[in-house]
C-alpha cells in the first residue's frame, strides 16, 4: 500500500519528461490552436503550415474536425455539452503530444472563448498558441465546400456557428490571420513567421 500523500500515477515520476523528448527531437513542443468560422481556410493553413514546418524537419501533428470525430470522438453530437467534451478530449490528446516535444496543430472552430480558455487551461497558457483566421462569412459562404451553410440556411442544420450560433473572436493573447486580400501561401507565411521562433530549439 502506498503511504498517504504519495501520488497514486507514479508513472508520472517514472516517465521520461517533456525536455528530454525536445532534445532528442531539436524542436520546442507547442499547440497552435486555429479557431475561425467553417471555411474561413483553418483546415487548409493548418495543412500548408504542416507541410512548411515538416519540410524543414520538425515533427508535427495535425487535429481537426475530421481526424478526430471519426474516431476517439465518434460518439459525440453537436450539443453544448458534446461540443465542450470534444474540446476537453482534443485538448487533452493535444497535451500528450505537447509533453512528447510535438509541434501540435488543432484546428477547429471552437466558437466561444470559455471553451477555448478551457483548452488553455487544459493544455498550459505557455505552450498554447491562438491563432485566429480571420475571414468574412460573405466569403467563407461563398467558398461552403461542404454545403453547410446552405444547409443552415435551409434549416436543415440548427445553431450553425456564424449563421444562428454565435462566433466569438478572441480578445487578447492571440494572433490573427486577416485571410480576405492574402493568398493561402501568404497567410501560411505570417503564421509560420509568428510561431517559428517558439518551436526552434
Amino acid at each position: 500500500m502506498k503511504e498517504e500523500g504519495k501520488n497514486i500515477y507514479s508513472i508520472f515520476d517514472e516517465i521520461l519528461n517533456r525536455s528530454d523528448k525536445e532534445h532528442l527531437l531539436k524542436q520546442k513542443g507547442i499547440v497552435i490552436w486555429i479557431t475561425g468560422l467553417s471555411g474561413s481556410g483553418k483546415s487548409t493553413i493548418a495543412k500548408g503550415l504542416e507541410r512548411k514546418l515538416h519540410a524543414e524537419g520538425f515533427l508535427t501533428q495535425l487535429l481537426d474536425g475530421d481526424n478526430v470525430r471519426t474516431g476517439i470522438n465518434n460518439n459525440l453530437g453537436f450539443s453544448v455539452e458534446d461540443r465542450t467534451e470534444n474540446i476537453r478530449r482534443i485538448s487533452e490528446v493535444a497535451k500528450l503530444f505537447l509533453n512528447n516535444g510535438v509541434v501540435t496543430i488543432c484546428c477547429f472552430v471552437s466558437p466561444t472563448i470559455q471553451i477555448r480558455a478551457n483548452a488553455k487551461e487544459i493544455i498550459g497558457s505557455d505552450s498554447f498558441q491562438e491563432v485566429f483566421i480571420n475571414t468574412p462569412i460573405s466569403i467563407c459562404e461563398s467558398r461552403d465546400v461542404k454545403g453547410l451553410y446552405a444547409k443552415a440556411r435551409s434549416g436543415v442544420i440548427k445553431n450553425f456557428t456564424g449563421f444562428d450560433a454565435p462566433f466569438e473572436a478572441p480578445e487578447t493573447n492571440f494572433t490573427e490571420i486577416l485571410t480576405e486580400h492574402k493568398t493561402v501561401e501568404e497567410s501560411v507565411q505570417d503564421l509560420y513567421s509568428t510561431i517559428i521562433d517558439k518551436i526552434k530549439a
